[in-house]
């Protein structure tokens, strides 16, 4: 930026817009230091919509012998020390990615939380897409981040392409606390309006400058909340790539020896516009990031949550307030608008922090978050225990009380055995891969289409059951599956397509559903016979495009136009155990596996 650098870094930026916004994107620029931020249009404004189109425009238009580049949208609103903040942020760390925004209800708002209560002023970024709305790239990784983009302009959204190619390159990717943008809000001409409010998780105007040096790193769990529900981002330890399982809170807890049930008891009251369900979200979700920062010593001095008392000289008191305060708005925003959100915003933050300080005291109590309080239930041998679907698996199995051994490495003796091979995606053949011989139990997963109820079922050897599973879908699922290739297709803003017969059943299964299900028929090692796991309510073809349509991305849906009759079948489709009812939310369930497949799935196939 002219005139304000002290170092060999030289920053140059751009406004990326619209013709119908160039108005407001001249005001950013005319706002900034003199010939700190040019304006730059989209290329092609009557060509099919593309955020990304504008942003490769933007990152070709560095400056001659600038070294590092800052990119905003035309819609932010720049704290006051900004161009200081970014100017000493570059000195800082001038390798790496720095992104300047992070939504309220995002994973790496979260991240920026933590760094608040642990004084610092960047988090490292964890796993999701990377926020482009106001970032700033190295030279030379902004021209790598325009070559690998251009190749996918209409695959997948910036901030997603962003996250593949850092990742990628190995480049250093932070997240400002506080926030250094927020967003105007002002609608959305790229198809996003229908997420609701789009806040920054922690925006003062008049932050000023500090050391930019306070760096928070290697967070390996995100309590986050999302769509109403406190969820919960667990890292898989391990070389090579950075991977997380995607959880709840109430399943990591569990799995930490904390009895959710008796959490509830301990939700304060609140006022008569918070929905319940809202309210225990937002605690439990504060609750779980008290005891993770208090566990994983990430506050300075284990900042204090009463902002108006004296805390740690490293937190400000200001940065913590609003950080904490944005996490229950961020986890409704998609359910109302921005007036009636900002009305909930006083209960919402009076149930975070007194969750907080709930989740901090519990983690200093002793035994709280020992490992395995309640007695395991048997040695559970898992084949397919390595693949996406089985780390899900797995930890949900621990997580239910089960002592979970690999049964791909070979383990003898294990008291049960659940094979997944059948629902991978190259399904190998059962014979040299496992012998039920002295196994009391053995669980063989099966898609419900290889189990055909028109003729009768081959009988299992002794101590073999077969579970036959309905549509399976969720964290750690295949993207090539019926229910896969909608959810793929509307994260890339691609049509859905329905390739048979739009009236024809499915059964979806989430991977909660079925972890629950696989629970108890462990702990029931003496029923037999097969297990059937399918909702008695099946949904059509189409149902279920609607709903990928309304909850994952409004993109068309394309039926064909003779669609062939369904096969049917020769007998009714049989009800599970008399028990057992899947408990998952459509809604909710489509929304965590197009996360999954968006932030981790995305990553063990092609781009496009």
């Amino acid at each position: 930026m002219p005139g304000t650098s002290r170092t060999p870094y030289r920053m140059s930026g751009s406004v990326m817009t619209h013709p119908k916004r160039l108005d407001a994107a001249r005001r950013l620029a005319a706002g900034a230091p003199a010939g700190a931020l040019s304006v730059v249009v989209d290329p092609d404004p009557t060509g099919k919509p593309s955020v990304l189109r504008t942003a490769l425009a933007a990152w070709s238009a560095i400056e001659e012998g600038a070294t590092h580049h800052l990119v905003v949208q035309d819609d932010m609103i720049l704290s006051e020390s900004f161009f200081e903040r970014a100017r000493r942020a570059v000195e800082a760390m001038p390798d790496a990615a720095l992104a300047l925004f992070a939504l309220w209800d995002s994973r790496n708002g979260a991240a920026v939380r933590f760094g608040a209560l642990a004084g610092a002023r960047w988090v490292g970024a964890v796993g999701e897409y990377f926020p482009c709305v106001a970032i700033i790239l190295p030279r030379e990784v902004a021209a790598g981040y325009v070559e690998f983009a251009s190749r996918h302009l209409f695959a997948w959204p910036d901030d997603i392409l962003m996250d593949r190619y850092l990742r990628a390159t190995d480049v250093p990717r932070f997240v400002a606390v506080p926030n250094l943008a927020e967003h105007d809000d002002q609608g959305s001409i790229s198809g996003n309006a229908f997420r609701g409010p789009r806040r920054s998780v922690c925006f003062l105007p008049s932050d000023r400058p500090g050391d930019e040096r306070r760096q928070l790193t290697g967070l390996s769990v995100i309590p986050f909340f999302k769509y109403g529900i406190a969820r919960c981002d667990v890292r898989l330890p391990g070389p090579g790539r950075p991977r997380w399982l995607h959880l709840e809170c109430e399943q990591y807890l569990e799995g930490e020896g904390v009895p959710v049930g008796r959490l509830r008891s301990r939700l304060p009251a609140t006022g008569p516009g918070v929905d319940p369900q809202v309210a225990w979200g937002t605690w439990l979700t504060a609750y779980t990031m008290g005891l993770v920062q208090q566990r994983d010593g990430l506050g300075a001095s284990t900042a204090s949550v009463d902002v108006d008392v004296d805390v740690d000289v490293d937190v400000d008191p200001a940065v913590l307030a609003e950080a904490l305060d944005t996490l229950g708005p961020g986890g409704v925003s998609q359910t109302g608008t921005a007036a009636v959100i900002d009305a909930l915003r006083a209960d919402l933050a009076a149930l975070t922090r007194h969750g907080l300080r709930a989740g901090q005291e519990d983690a200093r109590a002793p035994r709280c978050g020992s490992a395995a309080p309640r007695r395991p239930l048997g040695t559970v041998g898992v084949l397919g225990a390595a693949s996406p679907l089985g780390e899900h698996i797995v930890r949900g199995l621990r997580d239910h009380g089960h002592r979970v051994v690999d049964a791909d490495a070979g383990l003898a003796g294990p008291d049960a055995v659940v094979d997944l091979g059948r629902l991978l995606p190259d399904p190998e053949p059962d014979a040299h891969r496992i012998d039920p011989t002295g196994t009391p139990l053995v669980l063989r997963l099966s898609p419900l289409d290889l189990s055909p109820l028109d003729r009768p079922e081959p009988q299992p050897a002794p101590g073999i059951r077969t579970v036959r599973v309905g549509a399976l879908y969720g964290p750690g699922c295949t993207r090539n599956s019926p229910i896969g290739r909608m959810v793929w297709n509307a994260l890339r803003s691609q049509p859905i397509v329905l390739d048979g017969d739009p009236a024809a059943p499915l059964h979806p299964l989430h991977v909660k559903d079925l972890v629950r299900a696989l629970s108890a028929a462990l702990r029931a090692p003496t029923e037999s016979g097969p297990l059937t796991l399918v909702d008695k309510q099946a949904i059509t073809v189409r149902e279920l495009a609607d709903t990928v349509h309304r909850v994952v991305r409004p993109v068309p849906v394309e039926a064909p136009a003779d669609p062939p009759a369904s096969p049917g079948r020769a007998e009714p489709l049989p009800e599970g155990p008399a028990d057992w009812r899947p408990e998952v939310d459509l809604d909710y369930g489509l929304h965590s596996f197009a996360q999954w497949l968006a932030y981790e799935g995305i990553h063990l196939s092609t781009v496009d």
